[in-house]
């Protein structure tokens, strides 16, 4: 928690950069900002950068891409960086990128040209775009790869990191725990991703195959498994090694997926399972039989510890990607971020 929020001092005011790929999804992903309340402009000459902050009274995202007048990486470093050492304000940069042959079929079905190749070809124009734009991608704080995310799934990811209240967390790291299944694809966002497939099935058990890893006792036939408890020991520890690191390093988002054939038995009961542990261990934590020290590089007495509702070094996202696909679910906080986020922002699924 940083001292702002100890002295009750209003919390920085969240400025976000939109930039990435053209036909990438960067206008949608506006379009989403400003339904959660913030100040939008697209595309502003970069020069003006610093003065629509400055007379901005609420939180900003601003969209800058190849279009915009003065269009270079380095100048949108540079302005970031001015932004950043303001201590009123915490600025962000999110990158929107799309696989070439997406972005070639979305051109082609809306016919339009391409800004970097306006008398040529659409894919010299893309190549141009990924070799300009590649420093900006590799200083993203958060990359959103909109190859395979449909509109819903795409405002699901945007309010989850972004919705009023996820910025007052003092700078700490929102961890979103995701199921999945492996013939629907990899998600994208992913930061690590662990196959339970090798568990035994529920969907094989007649009385179970309806039914999900949310029903006590789907969950209680895969924790049945042998190699459950060990197989959750070991994702369970392997995150207690690298998610203080993230923290340590100022990262803001990690998406853990967990795949299993069908996305809604197996991987569902992983997620919650680790979501409960993760909820109770976000800073120093103590449970039978198991003991995590969390040291994010501070002394022992200024490490954020959780305490009855799981609150501490970071906050934990529950998504079940293919139970959401249909309808059955919606994304819900297993740890919130130091102030909560209202209700009405919460588990919003709209296309």
């Amino acid at each position: 928690m940083t001292d702002s929020l100890l002295d009750g001092a209003p919390a920085p005011r969240r400025i976000l950069l939109v930039t990435g790929l053209s036909g990438a999804g960067k206008s949608s992903i506006l379009r989403v900002l400003e339904d959660l309340g913030y100040e939008v402009i697209d595309n502003p000459p970069l020069g003006m950068l610093d003065e629509i902050v400055t007379r901005a009274e609420q939180p900003v995202a601003i969209g800058v891409d190849s279009r915009t007048r003065g269009f270079d990486a380095a100048a949108v470093m540079a302005a970031l960086g001015r932004l950043r050492v303001n201590p009123g304000l915490q600025a962000e940069l999110i990158y929107a990128t799309a696989e070439e042959s997406v972005l070639l079929r979305r051109y082609t079905a809306t016919r339009r040209r391409h800004p970097l190749a306006m008398r040529g070809a659409v894919k010299d124009g893309i190549e141009a775009e990924i070799e300009l734009t590649a420093r900006l991608r590799a200083a993203a704080d958060m990359v959103i790869d909109t190859s395979d995310l449909p509109p819903p799934e795409l405002r699901q990811v945007i309010e989850t990191r972004f919705a009023p209240g996820t910025d007052r967390q003092g700078g700490g790291l929102t961890v979103a725990l995701m199921s999945f299944a492996f013939p629907a694809g990899l998600p994208r966002e992913a930061d690590m991703v662990f196959d339970a497939r090798f568990l035994r099935n529920p969907y094989y058990v007649a009385e179970l195959a309806a039914q999900t890893g949310l029903d006590p006792e789907v969950a209680a036939y895969v924790a049945a498994d042998p190699d459950y408890p060990r197989f959750l020991d070991q994702i369970d520890g392997m995150l207690g090694l690298v998610l203080p690191r993230f923290v340590r390093e100022g990262k803001k988002y990690a998406t853990i997926a967990i795949g299993c054939s069908g996305g809604r038995h197996r991987s569902v009961t992983i997620v919650e399972a680790l979501a409960e542990r993760l909820a109770e261990c976000a800073g120093t934590c103590e449970r039978p039989g198991k003991t995590h020290r969390i040291d994010i590089g501070a002394a022992p007495s200024d490490v954020p510890s959780s305490g009855a509702d799981g609150q501490g070094a970071w906050s934990v996202i529950v998504m079940h990607r293919e139970l959401a696909r249909q309808g059955r679910y919606r994304w819900r906080w297993a740890s919130r971020p130091k102030e909560p986020v209202t209700d009405v922002v919460e588990g919003r699924y709209s296309s």
